[in-house]
């Protein structure tokens, strides 16, 4: 799943809905108010992209309610999607709906979702036009040093920080495969999409990934926080890398 966080209200319900659409590429406005001709609305998440010329658009409605959502609230959202013209409207119920919310929404553009199928319905989406580039651009440094080849400043560096930075090299080298693997480079050159989580399910006792990783990144089981984890892991060793090149650049 995108996340393993779950939103504490419904303010941050909204808030974490239109942070994933806007992260996948909409352009998104939260509580937006609009005029219909029925009135005023206002929705909790507006959502739109441009697909080759043409817009589309999705409306979202986000219940952080105790209780199931019932069927009455289905009734009016399809009105509001229906006025507003969106191509698609998601209610996103914390816990659930009733069985008559199922069949009001039959054969409808009405999705309607728990916040973890939300997530998987736009997890792809998100792992392509969000996490994956952000491997790339945050830690393109880690990656480069990582690579088989030396840098053109190792000559350069003392006898001393050159075993320093071949020990550092080592160090994080498995790391550094690990994160490649979510990369766009990488994703254009296999099939089987990206390495599902927890890392830790696929390894083996004696895999070295156990013992040069820390265990908080193998165990992430959402990518935004596998994300964030190997983020700042990532930084720590590219500025070790740094402090060496700094040394003679």
């Amino acid at each position: 799943m995108i996340t393993t966080t779950i939103p504490s209200d419904w303010r941050e319900l909204q808030l974490e809905v239109g942070r994933i659409l806007e992260e996948c590429g909409f352009t998104v406005e939260i509580e937006k108010r609009v005029q219909t001709v029925r009135g005023d609305v206002q929705l909790d998440v507006y959502a739109d992209e441009e697909v080759h010329g043409r817009s589309y658009s999705i409306i979202c409605e986000c219940k952080h309610w105790k209780l199931r959502v019932p069927q009455n609230v289905i009734h009016a959202f399809r009105t509001v999607v229906t006025d507003i013209g969106a191509n698609i409207g998601y209610i996103v119920s914390l816990s659930g709906f009733q069985q008559g919310a199922f069949k009001a929404s039959d054969l409808t553009n009405i999705k309607l979702v728990t916040w973890e199928e939300f997530q998987n319905t736009f997890e792809r989406t998100w792992l392509g036009e969000y996490f994956s580039p952000q491997i790339a651009e945050r830690l393109d440094d880690l990656l480069t040093y990582t690579e088989p080849f030396l840098e053109l400043w190792f000559p350069k560096l003392s006898e001393a920080d050159k075993q320093r930075y071949l020990s550092l090299k080592k160090q994080y080298d498995l790391f550094g495969r690990l994160v490649m693997s979510f990369t766009p480079y990488a994703q254009s050159r296999r099939d089987e999409g990206y390495p599902t989580l927890p890392i830790i399910d696929r390894l083996s006792p004696e895999s070295d990934l156990l013992a040069k990783v820390p265990s908080d990144i193998l165990n992430e089981r959402g990518y935004r926080e596998f994300l964030e984890a190997a983020i700042e892991h990532g930084e720590q060793a590219v500025k070790q890398f740094h402090d060496l090149r700094d040394t003679v650049t």
